[in-house]
């Protein structure tokens, strides 16, 4: 009994701080929505930014496709839209690497980043472990707001006199430590830095907040075991955020050092134009290293949230108990932790030691292991359920195939004796779009659709959604697997023509096949725009749980207010995948019902009540 009151206690000290402020006065426009500290707010604002910023980023790579499918034709719409960057309606060589560089840019860290793990750890992480809000608002409101200026000023760089950063989205060394190299190596690309500082400190902002709350201040019996996954993927998330990160600060801010001081951290024995640069000492190989370690872990942070949405989603509409729950915690955290030591698969071609490339080859084929493990249990939970195929679930299983096929790709390229012909190669643009980029955006999609009716209190139109799904599943396949036989083929992945050698000129009709795929997908996505903005204003209006699903999100009211529940919040008796359970009338069971409050069959004999474990908070207490 004793417990129970420090619990209480602690729930108003801590979590129900910000709910009583929310009553005590009537907050504003600005305060409310704009600068809220509300997880809730905070989440749809990352979410609308990065649908903005998806916008932005697919449209470049449909232009940039019109250039790879017919370089030697004029678009007069492309010299309306583009100016002086597409004289005569033909794009710029140069301009061409600066949209290259801004879609990858774009769509990693400002689309997938942002719209997975800003989106989705800041709206569930409070509702599913049973809290008011996150353990600083404040900081939350500072993450979102980082984030945003550092969406301004990349989207700025676009309009400047040089262009933007031309470097690609890896900005390698020297291209991106001498402004003079090329015009996107001037003011661009050290804008394009700048951005990405303000983008790291909103990861680390964030990622602190996500992580303190998760181990702080769950809810009474919502002990680890009973979390459901998509806590797991966003804690682990969030602890890649704050162990790599600040990797790429230091790469950027050393970088920074070299273009704007004179220093030689990345560059040495450098000529242009004839004129001999004073660097000496550097190599640009170090900024691949300190890129790498944050990019593979980069990978994950924009994967593992979709996977821990995706475990949820196929759960829920499979009516069945996602198979092996600690199989797949455990894969989680094996991929995380091996995702720190392979990141120099992506560094074969530098000509490293034999040696070391063997070391990170067999690292990195060892990733393989858990990420089979989850495979094989989607596929298992899906097996003889009796599935619901909402838009969701669809976009769920979409994103199974995807990291299936880009995962068995990966088994190639983490080769060192393949990748080093096939690295820069367009197999290594199929491999990771259909990997990374393709299986989170469909986590990403998931998601939408199927926590939209607590986010917006209403449904979002099904039809609208299926139709997205087959344009977007179809689209996405016939863009990125035959890339695959390009890569093969030989054909560069760093060209702007296909027409300098004869080799790659033979790929021009399948150049051509790919764009008009591009095209088809890049349609279908206004499908889901319509009805995103359609269904927040005019949508049906939400049941309290549509997916009749376990988890503690949907005990809330159907549009919770600051501090989401309106009185004492459920404590948790169970784990959160109990369906279809024997001698149940209903085939779900929430989290915060009981044993002896089920509705059991006649003739069902159910279990002993058990004693529900001891809340998260009352350790912290104590303490």
């Amino acid at each position: 009994m004793a417990e129970s009151n420090i619990t209480s206690d602690f729930h108003l000290e801590v979590g129900d701080h910000g709910h009583d402020d929310h009553h005590h006065h009537e907050q504003g426009f600005l305060q409310k929505y704009i600068f809220s500290q509300d997880h809730k707010i905070i989440a749809k604002q990352f979410l609308i930014t990065g649908i903005i910023s998806a916008i932005v980023g697919i449209t470049f790579s449909a232009l940039f496709r019109l250039q790879l499918a017919y370089p030697d034709t004029a678009f007069p719409f492309l010299e309306s839209l583009l100016g002086k960057w597409a004289p005569g309606g033909i794009i710029k060589p140069e301009f061409y690497l600066a949209m290259v560089t801004m879609h990858g840019t774009i769509m990693v860290f400002f689309v997938l980043t942002a719209g997975l793990s800003g989106t989705f750890s800041n709206f569930l992480i409070p509702l599913q472990i049973g809290a008011r809000d996150m353990a600083s608002g404040f900081i939350n409101m500072l993450s979102y707001w980082a984030f945003f200026i550092s969406a301004v000023i990349m989207f700025l760089s676009i309009f400047i006199e040089t262009g933007p950063a031309s470097g690609g989205w890896t900005i390698y060394p020297p291209l991106s430590a001498l402004p003079q190299a090329i015009p996107g190596s001037g003011l661009g690309m050290t804008l394009w830095l700048t951005s990405m500082v303000f983008f790291i400190a909103s990861g680390m902002l964030g990622a602190i907040n996500y992580i303190t709350t998760i181990l702080n201040l769950r809810t009474g019996g919502m002990t680890m075991d009973r979390m459901p996954l998509t806590m797991w993927a966003f804690l682990l998330t969030a602890i890649l955020v704050v162990l790599s990160f600040p990797v790429l600060l230091s790469a950027a801010l050393l970088l920074f050092m070299d273009r704007l001081l004179g220093t030689s951290f990345y560059l040495s024995d450098i000529f242009i134009g004839g004129e001999v640069l004073h660097h000496a000492g550097g190599s640009p190989v170090l900024f691949q290293h300190l890129f790498w370690f944050l990019g593979h872990p980069e990978v994950y942070i924009v994967l593992l949230p979709a996977l821990g949405i995706s475990s949820e989603v196929i759960s829920v509409n499979s009516r069945k108990p996602i198979f092996g729950y600690k199989a797949m915690i455990g894969s989680m955290i094996g991929i995380a932790v091996l995702s720190f030591i392979v990141w120099a698969h992506h560094m074969f071609v530098t000509g490293m030691n034999p040696f070391l490339g063997t070391v990170f080859m067999l690292f990195t084929l060892i990733i393989a292991v858990p990420s089979a493990i989850k495979a094989f249990n989607y596929i298992t939970t899906l097996w003889k359920g009796n599935i619901r195929f909402t838009p969701a679930m669809m976009f769920a299983v979409g994103l199974v195939s995807f990291f299936i096929t880009g995962g068995i790709t990966g088994i190639f390229l983490g080769n060192a004796a393949l990748d080093i012909p096939l690295h820069d190669t367009y197999f290594v643009v199929a491999h990771f779009h259909l990997v990374m980029g393709s299986a989170s955006a469909f986590g990403l999609f998931a998601g939408v659709y199927h926590w939209f009716p607590k986010m917006f209190g209403r449904m979002m139109n099904p039809r609208l959604g299926y139709i997205h799904f087959w344009f977007t599943f179809v689209g996405l396949y016939l863009v990125f697997f035959p890339q695959h036989f390009q890569g093969m083929g030989g054909v560069s992945r760093h060209y702007y023509a296909f027409t300098e050698f004869s080799f790659m000129a033979e790929f021009l009709d399948l150049s051509k096949f790919i764009t008009y795929a591009a095209w088809f997908t890049f349609v279908g996505q206004f499908f889901f725009l319509f009805n995103f903005i359609y269904s927040i204003f005019r949508g049906k209006v939400a049941p309290a749980n549509p997916w009749k699903s376990n988890t503690l999100e949907w005990t809330t009211p159907i549009k919770p207010q600051h501090g989401n529940w309106p009185g004492e919040i459920p404590s948790v008796y169970r784990w959160p995948y109990d369906y279809s359970k024997p001698g149940l009338k209903d085939d779900f069971c929430p989290q915060h019902i009981p044993d002896e409050e089920l509705d059991y069959e006649d003739g069902f004999e159910p279990p002993k009540p058990v004693k529900p474990k001891e809340p998260a908070q009352t350790e912290g207490s104590k303490e």
